[in-house]
């Protein structure tokens, strides 16, 4: 797969010798080969291992900057794809901290919500009985806008896989862009993925069920106070056309045409994503 990376340059104090560049080099290295172990770790189901193909675990954490020794807020992990590399990546040095769906306190009416805190409640009992295997992430409610509890200059680094587009359907994605800005420690990074529209000019897109303009994402993250460094087209799928009658849903894995054009969207395999790396400035911009 061929990988394309933009950059924006921004200053930042550079405190590292040759020595210590040397050393982070290696460490770096020895991060990598790690993940690669992880993502096609044993405890992990054949299913997920066979989607590394789509979302590039490996790579993305990778470009996100992730270290052993980091403190990372993963939002929504759902059934814990991404968790299965995350929390042994980071048990032994770091910390890794889920924001949950909120539990369901027998109140919910909706399907949506009644789903997601099962979902949430199932990975939350996984994490106790794989408890050699996960380590001990911390459990954390992410009710969008806001976090419970929400502890501000927190993390080194915060990832939301495929969410955005949620909040903003929803109206909450600037005021969760905040609060995610708030947790994170000045200089902390914000690793985005997400279903990226068709772009039809620089002005419009078309965004269907599920898919998110790529430059409105990026107004917002910013009008947030987050500062783009660089974008990737690791998860970048050019055969997604985005004109399926239940957008993105149509495609794997959900599936959501059943068997109607089923091989179709097989072989067109997951959605078209864009990559974002965003940091928080170490000082906040004078009003």
């Amino acid at each position: 797969m061929s990988i394309t990376i933009r950059t924006k340059t921004i200053i930042l104090p550079l405190f590292f010798s040759c020595l210590s560049f040397a050393s982070v080099h290696i460490s770096a290295e020895q991060s990598l080969t790690t993940l690669e172990q992880l993502a096609a770790a044993p405890q992990r189901s054949e299913l997920n291992i066979q989607r590394n193909q789509y979302r590039n675990p490996v790579e993305t954490l990778a470009f996100f900057g992730i270290q052993p020794n980091m403190s990372v807020l993963e939002i929504w992990p759902g059934h814990g794809w991404y968790t299965e590399i995350l929390a042994p990546f980071l048990k032994d040095q770091g910390q890794l901290t889920l924001a949950q769906f909120k539990q369901n306190d027998g109140s919910f009416k909706d399907e949506r919500s009644i789903f997601w805190a099962r979902v949430s409640a199932r990975l939350a009992e996984r994490l106790i009985e794989e408890k050699a295997y996960f380590g001990e992430p911390a459990l954390v409610e992410l009710e969008p806008p806001l976090l419970y509890p929400q502890q501000n200059d927190q993390f080194d680094m915060v990832l939301t896989f495929r969410n955005a587009h949620i909040w903003n359907e929803d109206g909450n994605l600037f005021a969760t862009l905040q609060s995610l800005f708030q947790v994170l420690k000045p200089g902390g990074v914000l690793g985005m993925v997400e279903h990226r529209a068709a772009r039809l000019s620089d002005i419009s897109s078309s965004a269907v069920d599920g898919y998110l303009d790529e430059s409105y994402l990026i107004q917002a993250a910013e009008q947030a106070g987050f500062s783009l460094v660089a974008t990737s087209e690791i998860n970048a799928n050019p055969a997604d056309t985005k004109n399926y009658p239940k957008g993105v849903y149509a495609l794997p894995p959900t599936l959501a045409m059943g068997n109607y054009n089923k091989q179709e969207y097989l072989a067109i395999g997951e959605s078209d994503r864009m990559t974002l790396k965003f940091v928080k400035p170490l000082q906040e911009p004078i009003q």
